[in-house]
């Protein structure tokens, strides 16, 4: 579903885009070319605004603060990563890696869960990475996308089962921003730590974030900085603790902020500095660590 949304996204901005060309060239070239990238490319301009909204929402977080230098840069490879994400992986290629399941599989397997307004195309770099190691994966779809976290219970089920299943040991669960906290909702529900041998959450809201009191939606709600919901599943899991969670978190996170809301106690977090949100899931120190831990 979600992948269908975004293919009619991408078409519907070439299209005005084009439309525009054509109503004003060649009368006004300039008028044309400039609306033309201001349609295309106007996703840039509302990452800035995320990224000032970042720097003035930093207030008395102990993480270190991000310069002018780091959010420029983190800023720009945002601007890279997002068209790759969300312009072709997800909308054109979501099923171009199936998951991997083989009867031979080495060591442990992984279940991948994506975040916000994402799909299982999100993790193509993860799974290639994965199918070169011959190892175990199943990288799950969340849907319906606009649903409580708590309705994504049986879709993480299905893919524990079936990666357990197939190696014989408890999965490594990766979750990136909203999968994170998935992940976590399910392993409160179903009493699972013990069926999970790590969880490696990036750029999760685990505290929430203040980006969230901009949604309308019960996901988006349920993310908000000390939201009713947080409160009960931190309560559900207080005798598990988070000894088992690996936490990646930047001081560029242009959704998740404050900075430590990224982070949880007693975990291993682990910080990246001048970072943003999607492509912290792609940084090569985050992927190379991660899978070091498998």
């Amino acid at each position: 579903m979600l992948a269908r949304l975004q293919q009619l996204i991408v078409f519907g901005l070439l299209a005005l885009a084009a439309g525009w060309l054509w109503l004003f060239l060649p009368a006004h070239p300039f008028v044309a070319w400039a609306g033309a990238l201001l349609i295309l490319l106007g996703y840039a301009v509302v990452l800035g605004i995320e990224f000032i909204l970042l720097a003035r929402g930093h207030g008395a977080d102990v993480t270190p603060r991000a310069s002018r230098g780091q959010l420029w840069r983190a800023w720009w490879g945002e601007v890279r990563a997002m068209p790759r994400v969300f312009f072709w992986r997800q909308p054109f290629w979501s099923n171009a890696v199936a998951d991997f399941l083989p009867a031979q599989a080495k060591g442990r397997g992984v279940v991948l869960v994506h975040g916000l307004f994402c799909n299982r195309g999100f993790w193509t770099p993860w799974m290639h990475a994965l199918r070169a190691q011959n190892r175990a994966f199943v990288a799950v779809n969340l849907e319906p996308a606009w649903g409580s976290l708590d309705a994504h219970a049986g879709v993480l089920e299905d893919a524990v089962r079936r990666v357990t299943a197939a190696t014989g040991m408890a999965p490594t669960l990766i979750g990136h921003s909203m999968g994170g906290l998935v992940v976590r909702a399910w392993m409160a529900s179903a009493q699972a730590p013990a069926r999970v041998h790590r969880v490696i959450s990036i750029a999760s809201p685990h505290a929430g974030t203040w980006m969230a009191r901009f949604s309308p939606t019960v996901h988006g709600r349920q993310m908000g900085l000390r939201s009713e919901w947080l409160g009960a599943l931190q309560a559900r899991e207080a005798a598990a603790g988070y000894a088992r969670f690996v936490c990646w978190y930047s001081n560029a996170d242009n959704m998740v902020f404050p900075p430590a809301t990224g982070s949880l106690p007693g975990a291993d977090n682990r910080f990246v500095i001048g970072t943003a949100h999607v492509a912290l899931a792609f940084h090569p120190r985050v992927m190379q660590e991660s899978l070091a831990l498998l």
